[in-house]
Order: structure tokens, then sequence, then C-alpha cells
């Protein structure tokens, strides 16, 4: 069985746990922890449910759970990814741009394996990623993505296409820690932070969160265009990345495995 907390109240964490409440994961919630109160007002609001609320981590992490999602930000990763597990719980990472941390990274890989425990990364607002994961073992000359957002979901004003950054998917996390989890997402999956190309462009013609992935190898070639709805609350984030947290919940507890 599948018990499950969450870190974060915020638009991704209020939209997985109503999807629970909808019966579209096969879970028991144990509740979800956010130093912010006002996350878990508007959910209960929301959902007309009592939902268990921590304030305090030490008794979070003491609730009856098998896996966390954390669905707060790059530095609830940092400050809590190590402590998850060093409880014997599974961990899934939505800020996965904290994951460039090679420090982190590594001290959490190592945890999770001398306690035979998994992090799960959902593929959030991309796809491809199985293709890419695929196309390692034959070997990978490039990976590219460029991403193009109205100017309102990067926070800045603009009244025409402007590109805000051209480089590495390592520096292009740390530059935009709520826009750009997709390039860690990638990263991870391929050829690393470093090699992996990254191009951010704001563009006031545009609505959607707009994801295009190039990668080339001794497979070929994969050509990847995700035009992404921002999510309701929350322009910074696609919609569709809650959406694959809660495939990938759902995919823990299904008996078939697809990809």
């Amino acid at each position: 069985m599948l018990n499950l907390g969450i870190i974060g109240c915020g638009n991704i964490g209020r939209i997985i746990i109503k999807a629970i409440y909808k019966g579209k994961i096969n879970c028991k919630f144990a509740g979800v922890f956010d130093v912010n109160k006002d996350g878990h007002n508007l959910l209960s609001g929301e959902t007309k449910k009592r939902i268990k609320f921590f304030d305090d981590f030490d008794k979070f992490i003491k609730a009856d759970t098998n896996l966390i999602l954390e669905a707060a930000s790059q530095q609830a990763v940092k400050n809590y990814a190590t402590e998850i597990l060093k409880h014997d719980k599974n961990l899934m990472i939505m800020s996965v741009g904290a994951l460039a941390d090679k420090n982190l990274l590594a001290k959490i890989k190592r945890t999770a394996r001398e306690r035979n425990l998994k992090i799960y990364i959902p593929s959030g607002a991309v796809v491809g990623i199985d293709g890419l994961k695929a196309a390692m073992l034959g070997g990978i000359e490039s990976v590219t993505l460029t991403t193009r957002k109205n100017p309102k979901s990067l926070g800045i004003i603009a009244d025409k296409e402007k590109i805000l950054f051209n480089g590495d998917a390592n520096e292009a996390v740390v530059k935009f820690p709520k826009n750009i989890n997709v390039a860690a997402t990638l990263s991870l999956a391929g050829i690393g932070f470093k090699k992996t190309k990254v191009k951010i462009i704001a563009d006031p013609n545009v609505r959607e969160n707009i994801h295009e992935i190039c990668i080339k190898g001794n497979f070929g070639e994969i050509l990847t265009v995700a035009k992404n709805l921002p999510s309701p609350d929350n322009p910074k984030t696609s919609y569709l990345a809650p959406l694959a947290a809660i495939a990938c919940l759902k995919k823990l507890t299904s008996e078939i495995e697809i990809g």
C-alpha cells in the first residue's frame, strides 16, 4: 500500500492532493507539510475535507508514510531530501533543479542505495524522456532544450521577443529555479547538466509554456514539442507538471508499467 506524505501546499501540491480525494491515486494520504498555512487553508476550502496539516517537519517525518513527495522548492529538497531517506522513506522530487548540486545528488543517491530506497523524478512538463533514456544506451551527441514562455510566466515585462538565457542546464536551473526544472530532468536522464544546452525565450505572443527538445545521437534524431498551458493558479508552472507526478504515482500502484 502506498502511504503518501507531501511537502508543499502550493499549486502543484494542491493539484495532487485534490487528485487523491477524487480517487485518481490509489494511496493512503498521511498529510501535507508546509511552513506556510495559507495553502492549507485554501486547500481545505477547495476540497471541503479535513486534511492533516504539519508545520513541524519532525512530526511530519514520523507520520506513517513510505513515500514523501516534494512539491515545494529547490531549497526544500536541499533541506529535507537526505533526512527523508534516512528515515527509510522513498522520495519523489518535483523541484529537480536542486539536483544540479553534485554534492547533494551524490549524497541522496548514496543514502538511497545504502537503505534500498528509490528516488523518483516525474517527467514533468516535457515529453520524450523514455526515448532519451533509451538513446543513451546507443550514444548521444547533443541534447538541446528551447523554452519559450510569456514574460508573465517568467516574472518579467517585455513587449517583444527576447532571449533571456543561452547556455548550459547547470547555469539555467540556478538562474531560473522556478521555471526550468525540465532542464534538470533532461540532464539527469541524458548527458548531464554541463552538456545539455538550454535557451530560454520570453515571448509576449505566446500563452503556452513551450518546450522544444532536440536529441541527436547514434540512434538518429528525436524532435519533440510540448505546448503546455500554465497551471491554473501559477503561470510559472505548466499544468502538465503536476499531471506527470500524478501519473508517476499511479504507475507505482499499477499492475502494468509502460515505458
